[in-house]
C-alpha cells in the first residue's frame, strides 16, 4: 500500500517539478505570470478611467435638451477659459501652493529633529504623534476644524483671552481671504489643509534626512561651513527629494479636495467642488471632465519643472 501510494504521488510531484523548471529555465515567465493582474488593473480601472475622463472632457452638452453630444469639440474647452472658471483654476491653485510652501515650513525642522536628536522612546512618541491624526476619520477632523474655527470655538476664546482680538479682526477683514469668522475664510480653509496634510510633507522629509550620513555634516564643519553654509551646502540639496515627494502629497492633494473647502471656508469655488457641482448638480459631465484634466495637467507641469531642478537626481 505504500509503494501504491508513492507511485500515486509521482505524477503530481512530475507536473510541480516540470512547472519548476519551466520558471527556473523561462524566469520572465514568472515574472510576466506574478506582475501581469497588477498591470492589467492599473492599466484598465486607473489609466482606462483616465483615458476615459479625457475623451470626455471633448464632448460638450446640448444646452436646450441638456444631453450630451458625442462629438470632438474643443466647446468644453473654451468655457473652461472664461473668466469664472479660470478663477476657480487660480484659486485653487494658490492654495495648494500656499498650503504645500508652509507646510514644507513647518514639517522640515519637526522632522530634522526627529532624524538627528530623537532616539529611543522619543522617536516613537514622533511616529505616533505625527500619526495620531491620521487614524481619525477624515470627515470628524474637518468638522472638528470647523468647531474649533467658529466664532464660538475655542480659537476665537484663546486670542480673546490673550488679547489678539484686533489682529484676528483685521485679518478677517481683508477682502481676499477674509470672511465673516475663520470658518467661513480662506484663512479656517488654508488652516485646515495644513492640518490635514502636514504628516505627508513629514515623514518623506524626515525619511530623506534620515539618508543624510552624519560623517557629511561633521566633514561640512571640519571644513570651515558654517551652519547656514552646510544646510545650503549639504543638508537640503540631500532633503530635496523628501521635500518634492511631500510637496507631491500636499500639493495634489489640496488641488482634489473639494470636501474641506465645502464645510470650512466660502462660497467661492475650488476645482473639486466644481467638478462635483457640474457632474453632480448640473449634469454636465463634460465640463466636470474638462476641471478634473486641470489638476492632472498642473501636476503633469510640476513634476517636468522638479525633475529639470535636479530633485529626483537623489532617488
Amino acid at each position: 500500500m505504500a509503494q501504491r501510494g508513492v507511485l500515486m504521488n509521482q505524477p503530481a510531484d512530475g507536473i510541480l517539478g516540470r512547472v519548476s523548471d519551466l520558471f527556473f529555465r523561462k524566469p520572465g515567465l514568472l515574472l510576466l505570470i506574478l506582475l501581469g493582474p497588477p498591470l492589467i488593473w492599473i492599466g484598465v480601472v486607473y489609466v482606462g478611467s483616465l483615458v476615459a475622463l479625457l475623451v470626455q472632457s471633448f464632448y460638450s452638452i446640448d444646452e436646450f435638451s441638456g444631453r450630451i453630444v458625442r462629438e470632438f469639440t474643443l466647446k468644453t474647452y473654451a468655457e473652461l477659459l472664461r473668466p469664472s472658471n479660470l478663477d476657480i483654476v487660480l484659486r485653487t491653485v494658490l492654495m495648494a501652493a500656499s498650503v504645500t510652501v508652509v507646510s514644507a515650513l513647518i514639517a522640515f525642522p519637526i522632522a530634522y529633529y526627529a532624524a538627528r536628536f530623537a532616539r529611543g522612546w522619543v522617536k516613537g512618541l514622533f511616529f505616533i504623534a505625527v500619526m495620531l491624526p491620521l487614524w481619525s476619520s477624515y470627515l470628524v477632523r474637518v468638522y472638528a476644524w470647523k468647531l474649533i474655527l467658529a466664532n464660538e470655538g475655542v480659537l476665537n476664546w484663546t486670542v480673546e483671552k490673550v488679547g489678539l482680538t484686533p489682529l484676528v479682526d483685521a485679518l478677517l477683514s481683508m477682502p481676499v481671504i477674509g470672511g465673516p469668522s475663520l470658518s467661513f475664510s480662506y484663512i479656517g480653509t488654508f488652516l485646515v489643509f495644513v492640518y490635514l496634510w502636514l504628516p505627508f510633507m513629514i515623514l518623506p522629509i524626515q525619511a530623506a534626512l534620515e539618508r543624510v550620513p552624519a560623517s557629511m555634516l561633521e566633514a561640512s564643519g571640519d571644513l570651515g561651513a558654517r551652519p547656514g553654509q552646510t544646510f545650503r551646502k549639504v543638508i537640503f540639496p540631500l532633503a530635496l527629494p523628501g521635500i518634492v515627494a511631500g510637496s507631491i502629497f500636499t500639493f495634489s492633494l489640496t488641488l482634489g479636495d473639494y470636501i474641506a473647502p465645502q464645510i470650512v471656508g466660502s462660497s467661492r469655488l475650488f476645482i473639486g467642488q466644481a467638478v462635483y457641482m457640474h457632474q453632480g448638480t448640473a449634469g454636465n459631465l463634460p465640463m466636470a471632465a474638462a476641471f478634473s484634466m486641470v489638476p492632472i495637467v498642473v501636476m503633469a507641469i510640476y513634476l517636468w519643472i522638479a525633475k529639470r531642478m535636479g530633485a529626483f537626481n537623489a532617488l
